[in-house]
């Protein structure tokens, strides 16, 4: 299972799909964090989302006692997978609310806002944890989180990536909680095995602007979310005042690519 554990990072030049748009995060309380699009989505085909990418049959198979079953198992393996404080780098601290209520998902309704609802059918487990790059002298805090969403199977897996695409072009501008919006969005897709991208089946990265009534802006804002079996993990990092792109890019991508590592580790086949 070609997942990698190197830095992660995408150069949207080489991305196949263009999109206008954004997908929503907010680490505030009451706000939201992006995570498994397929609650508010409508069924595919015959009631399926879109089926494995065609790098799927490129993988290797992990281990099928190893891939969690039950809710009890998927949270297991979240707490396993999902990033810590170290895992962006040094500096990075928990933020309060620390970790997202189980019990509540975010949905990107049609006015363009993020609501919490009940999680969807096809979520075993998901969880979203929230960090922060305190402020600097000259420098704002960067606002951090990560989340991990166990699937009950690879195809609703890959339907959660398929709506958030559509997120993108159905919304440009979206409310992630009072006082808090992004828009401005460009973004990238790009299946396993497409130019180099050996780390997933299936990769979104969004960058854009991020405005806030408390860090003001516009800031830099990026999102980078990887599917590869039945589990998808995402990364986002929202900017402040003497912020640089490259410094927000490289905390997204450092704590991408450790979830990607650990998520190979906790599922691959023991020799």
């Amino acid at each position: 299972m070609p997942l990698g554990g190197a830095r992660f990072a995408l150069p949207l030049a080489l991305a196949t799909v263009l999109l206008a748009g954004c997908s929503g995060t907010s680490d505030e309380p009451g706000g939201v964090e992006k995570g498994d699009a397929s609650a508010s989505a409508s069924p595919g085909p015959g009631g399926k989302g879109p089926g494995p990418s065609a790098s799927d049959q490129d993988a290797s198979e992990p281990d099928p006692a190893r891939l969690p079953k039950t809710r009890a198992e998927a949270r297991d393996l979240i707490g396993r997978v999902i990033a810590g404080p170290d895992s962006f780098g040094p500096g990075v601290v928990k933020r309060k609310p620390y970790e997202s209520d189980p019990a509540t998902w975010p949905v990107l309704g049609t006015d363009c806002v993020w609501q919490q609802r009940k999680p969807g059918h096809s979520v075993l487990a998901t969880l979203t944890r929230s960090f922060e790059a305190p402020a600097e002298p000259g420098k704002g805090p960067v606002r951090l989180a990560a989340v991990v969403t166990v699937h009950r199977t690879r195809e609703d897996a890959t339907w959660e990536m398929a709506e958030s695409i559509e997120e993108t072009m159905r919304c440009p501008t979206q409310q992630l909680r009072k006082g808090e919006t992004i828009g401005s969005m460009v973004a990238a897709a790009l299946l396993g095995g497409e130019s180099a991208q050996d780390h997933s089946e299936d990769f979104l990265s969004e960058v854009g602007e991020f405005r806030s009534a408390e860090l003001g802006g516009p800031h830099y804002y990026a999102w980078q979310q990887a599917q590869t079996l039945q589990f998808t993990v995402a990364v986002t990092g929202k900017g402040a005042k003497g912020r640089t792109e490259d410094e927000i890019d490289t905390f997204v991508s450092e704590a991408q690519g450790t979830m990607l590592s650990r998520l190979e580790n906790a599922v691959e086949k023991q020799s």
